[in-house]
């Protein structure tokens, strides 16, 4: 006769399966993260923000200063343009799993889960300064190796939802609830708890650890804010 898994003996697997939930931003203050001065803390919010007198050259971020392996993360997000409307441009993003390749310009490269004022990228997944577009909004992908490194096999084996129908849920120049899943080389996003992407990275340069960062990207101005960051890591 097999022995049973008491209900005591589950809990306690399941509890140490998940730390605790750990909030990234005080809400106050930028103590824990690191980047240029486009960053700020207004009314209770990380705001990144450029304008006409005040660009950044390249795409800038705001550092954590602890690195990340498996975990959820969730946060919410407010983005528009430099007209505070979400019709224009406008694009940001989580970087997870990445790496710093420019202290001094904060600038970083890996997995992100990206978001815009425009109707198209909300919700991917995408590596910057990497392997470009891994999951269009609404797929779901088997990241395979390819010819090289930065040229990989992407196989779309199905989906998680209609782009249009995702993109629906989502609130312009309003917050919006993302959240991140990462487990070993399983990536999932989901948006207002709307799955947008699922994807198995199976390459070799998949990332399985490195820190996070919050996205301002270059070009027309515009500004995004944060708030309520909270980190659950997994083993």
């Amino acid at each position: 006769m097999k022995p049973r898994t008491s209900l005591l003996a589950l809990l306690a697997l399941a509890s140490t399966a998940f730390a605790e939930d750990k909030n990234l931003f005080n809400g106050k203050d930028l103590t824990g993260w690191s980047g240029l001065d486009f960053w700020s803390v207004q009314d209770g919010a990380i705001v990144g923000q450029t304008t006409k007198e005040h660009p950044t050259k390249g795409n800038t971020f705001l550092v954590y200063k602890d690195e990340v392996a498996d975990f959820e993360l969730t946060f919410k997000y407010r983005i528009t343009d430099v007209n505070g409307k979400s019709d224009g441009f406008g694009n940001s993003g989580v970087q997870y799993r990445s790496k710093l390749v420019d202290a001094k310009g904060f600038v970083v490269a890996g997995y992100q889960g990206d978001f815009e004022c425009g109707k198209t990228y909300s919700g991917i997944l995408y590596e910057e300064k990497g392997r470009g577009i891994l999951a269009k909004r609404g797929e779901k992908v088997v990241v395979k190796e390819g010819a090289a490194a930065n040229k990989p096999k992407i196989e779309v084996t199905g989906e998680v939802g209609k782009s249009a129908e995702i993109q629906a849920k989502i609130k312009p120049a309003d917050w919006n609830e993302y959240r991140i899943v990462a487990q070993g080389g399983h990536l999932q996003h989901f948006i207002n708890g709307v799955q947008t992407i699922d994807v198995t990275d199976e390459t070799a340069v998949g990332a399985k650890k490195g820190i996070l960062a919050l996205q301002l990207h270059a070009g027309a101005p515009m500004k995004v804010e944060f708030k309520d960051l909270v980190l659950k890591e997994t083993k």
